[in-house]
């Protein structure tokens, strides 16, 4: 998609001169279920964009038009509440803006995406984030990166009710070409890691419904929550001696603060592997990472599993793990970029068999954060 088709797009619902705005999805090379614990990560945002062309309408309310859905909603910005569906994501950034003392205006926004939905790669905060700088525009006023994610993530988490942290809205805002982010999300400073010139990841979707996914994330981060409270720290990034704090924790809590503990080290290990251009290292990092995340954290799922085994056992592939907050989603894997279209064409057939019908895969290009697309 362009501008221009963003403005033909809005052309077809309401009239005037639209602003066109745009908000990237993200992959995450390592580091998972560690932002909402203080932890770190490592994402990237990468070339698919959630697209919103806004205008203000005059009205005291946000009529919100979602093209690839085909569904229109209309909202009263003085009323504002949940309806449980996707405009609650731009519901949800208007009510943080007004509460910030922003006097939002009625608006109309169209909306495409091209982030896939379900895959793990954010499409909800590519959302959020357009829809955040297209009505932060229309007041006149303007936000940094940095703001712009957390009004972002107070929305997903005051207003949709997903006890999410940092790290997507991040990405999406704070994005740089051809590099990934390494966020500490305790102090949220950013370090910025150059993407391997000799490989790509490869992103492949395991088409595996989300069952009860919500409500398991929320389940893993109160076991989080609860470690903390045994072990009496602030977050389990404050956790030093693991051997010690595993010896005073059982059953669940145990288990994610193991994972949140190594998965911390292996972000660092990570990063000191792609600046080495060490990419087996790298590779056997994310490897690890699934490993955890299936065993330790408990989201993984048997397709997702499979799909990242059939990866890793496909030439030219480094390593590979399920990516985003579990129950289905996406596989990144590493891949030699001179071997990533017979790789890909190889996972896709391999999986694809297990499957049933043929996965949706892309290979990544780390792109810069979201703003105003100007002709």
């Amino acid at each position: 998609m362009n501008r221009d088709q963003a403005l033909a797009g809005f052309a077809t619902h309401w009239s005037g001169t639209p602003r066109v705005f745009r908000a990237p999805g993200r992959i995450n090379v390592i580091g998972e279920h560690t932002d909402y614990c203080g932890g770190l990560v490592m994402p990237a945002a990468i070339d698919r964009w959630c697209w919103v062309a806004a205008a203000a309408n005059g009205t005291g309310r946000l009529r919100l038009a979602a093209h690839d859905l085909g569904q229109t909603v209309d909202l009263d910005l003085e009323s504002l509440s949940p309806r449980g569906d996707w405009s609650d994501y731009v519901a949800g950034v208007a009510k943080v803006l007004l509460e910030e003392g922003i006097e939002v205006p009625g608006a109309d926004l169209w909306i495409s995406s091209e982030v896939p939905i379900g895959a793990g790669v954010s499409s909800s905060a590519a959302l959020e984030v357009a829809s955040l700088q297209a009505l932060l525009a229309l007041a006149g006023q303007t936000a940094d990166p940095m703001q712009t994610a957390l009004w972002a993530q107070a929305a997903e988490n005051r207003f949709v009710g997903m006890p999410c942290g940092i790290m997507d809205q991040f990405a999406s805002a704070n994005g740089l070409q051809g590099s990934a982010l390494i966020l500490d999300c305790r102090s949220l400073e950013m370090t910025p890691a150059a993407l391997p010139e000799d490989a790509v990841f490869l992103l492949v979707n395991s088409m595996a419904p989300h069952v009860l996914a919500d409500g398991e994330y929320r389940a893993r981060r109160a076991d989080c929550e609860a470690a903390v409270e045994t072990l009496g720290v602030d977050s389990l990034r404050n956790v030093v001696d693991l051997d010690a704090a595993l010896s005073r924790l059982q059953g669940g809590p145990a288990l994610r603060c193991l994972h949140v503990v190594s998965e911390n080290a292996r972000v660092l290990a990570a990063a000191e592997a792609m600046a080495a251009g060490d990419l087996v290292t790298l590779g056997d990092l994310m490897t690890q990472s699934h490993a955890s995340l299936r065993d330790n954290m408990e989201v993984s799922v048997p397709l997702v599993d499979q799909l990242a085994e059939i990866a890793r056992q496909t030439p030219g592939v480094f390593g590979a793990r399920m990516m985003g907050g579990g129950f289905g989603g996406s596989v990144i894997a590493l891949v030699d970029r001179a071997r990533a279209a017979e790789a890909q064409a190889a996972i896709v057939e391999d999986y694809g068999k297990v499957l049933g019908r043929v996965p949706d895969a892309f290979v990544c290009r780390a792109v810069a954060g979201a703003g105003e697309v100007i002709a």
